[in-house]
């Protein structure tokens, strides 16, 4: 069958993009990588993954050997085009498309009648109308799509992504893919590329409706974990077990509440909100509260660890990432949470990452000691569980006794609220 794309070019090698132009060349199409970042070009091109994700070094490598994926430093000339860069937000909250602009300015002379260039990256509603007028200042011998024009050189549209660490390449397969175009000709023109490596439902809509949907989800989860979290610390102020209060609660046919943990992270949830709070403030106050209580969890976590030791006592942290058996530090409340306690507490402070092979640049100087799990569960006076991976939850209670442990994510029910966490390391050290 004749490809309706001979070439991709994705630009931005990171945690969408890599995985994005992987699964792209599995299904046997051409992948031109495009990063700034010369360590990823030089991991890609030997055909490996420059972070971790299941499945995707034997896919990166496959794809290399095969001559179907290749990275670059600068874009080259392609069919189709997939932005893929970070948009994160400044100290202001506002958001920094600055990344965006310069995929446009990088990729514009490259450009040619019949490209298809699609955004992925998270934005603000409008963002996909406005690359198509930078594109068209930078290139005004061609035409770019715009609302309510079908003819057009060159068509754009926002598909964004929906993939989550530790399960990229199953759900970039699996998942349904929302894609906007400036016209319908882009959409048609976007389903048809995404159709190829997609097995989920490509549903068409407007390109400022793509937009909104991606930010919705993410909002509508920020304000989820929120309820969670704010009524893990209600339960902490009672002495009941947080997550017995949700198990039964969610055997309401209709309640489905989300389980607490120690803040929200990662590059999705703790920054879309933001995207729409910043373009309209005094309709959004419940994403804005929502923003407050997710933001401060990981103080209230140190305060109330700090309520728990002493001075002298060494705190096991186990654990740094954002989310459960990744490395993906982005936005992490586990770090953060690392972060104030080397500040504050002036006993020894050992870290348990067995997703890095070394402890963050803040950490090592802050005086935070990296430690195997075996060295911190010997050793610590105090355990602050801050992170679900696999190989906490199956530490053998009898490891526990002894130490103040405070669970954040409710994964060992017997240390699970304050009361108890603190009761049962006492008594246990006295028996």
């Amino acid at each position: 069958m004749e490809r309706a794309f001979e070439t991709i070019s994705v630009i931005g090698m990171g945690y969408i993009g890599l995985p994005t132009a992987a699964v792209m060349a599995s299904r046997g199409l051409p992948v031109i990588g495009v990063d700034v970042n010369p360590r990823a070009v030089n991991a890609i091109n030997s055909g490996r993954a420059h972070f971790f994700e299941p499945e995707l070094d034997a896919l990166v490598k496959k794809a290399v050997d095969e001559g179907l994926l290749r990275a670059a430093t600068q874009p080259e000339a392609a069919e189709a085009f997939i932005i893929a860069v970070p948009t994160p937000v400044a100290e202001d909250h506002a958001p920094d498309l600055r990344h965006v602009e310069a995929a446009a300015i990088s990729i514009a002379p490259v450009l040619r009648r019949g490209n298809l260039i699609v955004l992925e990256s998270t934005s603000p509603v409008g963002t996909t109308r406005r690359l198509s007028e930078t594109l068209a200042a930078l290139r005004p011998d061609l035409t770019f799509a715009r609302e309510g024009v079908e003819e057009s050189d060159v068509f754009l549209a926002y598909c964004p992504e929906r993939i989550i660490p530790g399960h990229m390449i199953t759900e970039l397969l699996e998942n349904d893919r929302i894609i906007g175009g400036l016209s319908s000709s882009s959409t048609a023109r976007a389903i048809s590329l995404y159709q190829v490596f997609v097995r989920g439902r490509l549903v068409a809509t407007s390109s400022r409706v793509a937009e909104m949907v991606k930010l919705t989800e993410n909002a509508f989860r920020d304000v989820n974990i929120a309820f969670a979290n704010e009524l893990s610390k209600l339960c902490d102020s009672l002495e009941i077990d947080a997550w017995d209060v949700v198990e039964l609660a969610n055997h309401h046919p209709r309640v489905n509440v989300l389980q607490p943990g120690p803040g929200v992270g990662g590059h999705c949830i703790a920054v879309d909100p933001w995207f729409i709070i910043h373009g309209a403030a005094e309709l959004t106050p419940l994403m804005q509260a929502a923003r407050k209580v997710n933001d401060s969890k990981p103080h209230y976590v140190v305060e109330r660890l700090l309520t728990m030791v002493q001075a002298k006592d060494t705190i096991a942290c186990l654990g740094l990432t954002y989310k459960a058996d990744t490395d993906d530090l982005r936005k992490s409340p586990a770090l953060q949470v690392v972060e104030e306690l080397a500040a504050r507490h002036p006993g020894p402070i050992l870290a348990v990452e067995p997703n890095l092979q070394a402890l963050p640049e803040s950490l090592q100087k802050g005086g935070v000691e990296a430690a195997t799990l075996e060295r911190a569960l010997g050793s610590a006076d105090a355990i602050l569980l801050l992170v679900d991976h696999r190989q906490f939850k199956v530490i053998e209670p009898a490891c526990l006794q002894g130490k103040r442990i405070y669970d954040t994510r409710g994964i060992w029910p017997a240390y699970r609220t304050f009361r108890r966490g603190w009761n049962a390391g006492l008594l246990r050290a006295a028996s």
